[in-house]
């Protein structure tokens, strides 16, 4: 009997650079997830407005906007979906910015791909604990 195989959940990264990009599509649809990515925070701020996704991960040095710009812009109108930064930018600076706009990690590139899943995983769960029905859901 063939079994069925569910994702672990559905992810939007927003990541401006493409071998970045492609990697993280690559390491989590890998891990069991459901990975949608863009090069665009606005192109990513209009399907978190109209689409359901588990997570959020940001980049947060990208064209046109921050990270912490599209996480102020997406808790206008989603506050349940975990939002983890994995960024370059590794200033407590940066870091503090980022959570103070709502995200709920951060981590710094090139953290292992371990870390990376494991964080997606915690974040995922303590989202379903704390929001078990989805209150954003457009």
């Amino acid at each position: 009997m063939e079994s069925l195989s569910f994702p672990k959940g559905r992810i939007l990264c927003t990541e401006d650079d493409p071998d970045s990009r492609e990697l993280m599509i690559y390491l989590l649809s890998d891990a069991g997830y459901d990975v949608d990515c863009t090069d665009n925070p606005f192109e990513a701020i209009e399907r978190a407005r109209n689409e359901c996704f588990d997570l959020f991960l940001v980049d947060n040095w990208m064209p046109g906007i921050t990270g912490e710009d599209l996480t102020l812009e997406i808790r206008k109108f989603n506050r349940s979906t975990p939002i983890l930064f994995y960024s370059a930018a590794a200033y407590d600076a940066d870091r503090q910015r980022a959570f103070n706009a709502g995200a709920q990690g951060y981590l710094v590139k090139p953290e292992g791909i371990t870390a990376v899943l494991s964080e997606v995983a915690r974040l995922i769960a303590e989202a379903k604990i704390a929001f078990p029905v989805a209150i954003d859901a457009p």
